[in-house]
């Protein structure tokens, strides 16, 4: 059984699409748990704050499934495939790791910006702050707590999921 964990933001509807994306992610992972929301400025393009969030589950799925899931799941919230990087989102699910698989395809695990952005290191932090990154082998604590927080504006923000 793997453990794995997902990054979750929207700045397109994003309340209703990352209340959405909880619900449907219980559906495929029954023992999901979840950060707070956090509420960020858009980082690479000028837009709308985004709310985001971090997903961990354990899976009997393979890698593959799971990336198949999850674009699934983002084409179902309005995502199109044709939507550029930088710009706004109904929805983004990716895949920050996968048990402490290394790898480039089907997805780069572990996700590059975890170590980069606030806006996953911080709800990362929260629900699994021993969690040890397969390539530097630090847990996420000691990462966060290396991490320049003047970089990114990042506030908690209250979202109901019942």
């Amino acid at each position: 059984m793997a453990n794995i964990f997902i990054s979750i933001g929207s700045n397109v509807n994003k309340e209703s699409n990352i209340v959405n994306s909880i619900k449907t992610l219980k559906v495929y992972f029954s023992d999901l748990t979840y950060s707070a929301v956090f509420e960020s400025e858009s980082v690479g393009f000028d837009g709308h704050n985004f709310y985001n969030l971090v997903a961990r589950a354990n899976t009997d799925m393979s890698l593959e499934d799971v990336c198949v899931l999850l674009k699934k799941i983002e084409r179902d919230n309005g995502r199109l495939p044709s939507d550029k990087k930088f710009s706004p989102r109904t929805l983004d699910l990716d895949l920050l790791f996968f048990d402490d698989v290394i790898c480039d395809n089907p997805a780069q695990l572990p996700r590059d910006e975890i170590t980069k952005n606030a806006f996953v290191l911080w709800p990362l932090v929260e629900i699994a702050p021993e969690f040890v990154h397969p390539i530097n082998k630090m847990p996420i604590s000691d990462i966060w707590q290396k991490y320049d927080k003047t970089q990114q504006k990042l506030w908690k923000v209250e979202l109901s999921f019942k």
